[in-house]
């Protein structure tokens, strides 16, 4: 057996969609990579509109293993996704950069919520099968 690949889903605060993406990604795709988030600066507590909506659709506490982080705070990845944040990405070491270019939820109604997790959902199985099929 090779050696899982490490994803990195990094957004800006480390508390919503690279969060929602981190836990979709150990929930759908843990038997081909491994999932980290992080962020360039960090909040108290993750997204609690997040966090109640996934526990909804797929009875995933977040807030029981994971915690917004910065860059630093995780190990060497093979691949980083960049959530869409419109601002710069630092620069993060990695052999594949993919941005999502998804929408911030934040502060909006649940239906935005349902729509970026839905779309981060999709994305966690393409990038599950590229990576399972050697395409990454």
């Amino acid at each position: 057996m090779s050696v899982k690949a490490k994803v990195a889903f990094i957004c800006t605060h480390n508390s919503c969609r690279s969060q929602i993406a981190e836990a979709l990604g150990k929930h759908l795709a843990a038997d081909v990579f491994e999932s980290y988030s992080a962020g360039t600066e960090i909040k108290p507590q993750l997204n609690q509109d997040a966090v109640r909506i996934m526990k909804q659709l797929y009875g995933i506490d977040m807030e029981q293993a994971q915690y917004s982080k910065l860059l630093a705070d995780i190990p060497p990845v093979n691949i980083v996704i960049t959530m869409g944040c419109n601002v710069q990405c630092p620069f993060f070491p990695c052999r594949y950069r993919e941005n999502w270019g998804l929408d911030d939820p934040t502060g909006k109604a649940d239906e935005d919520f349902l729509k970026i997790i839905d779309r981060i959902h999709t994305k966690i199985l393409g990038l599950r099968d590229k990576i399972a099929h050697g395409d990454l």
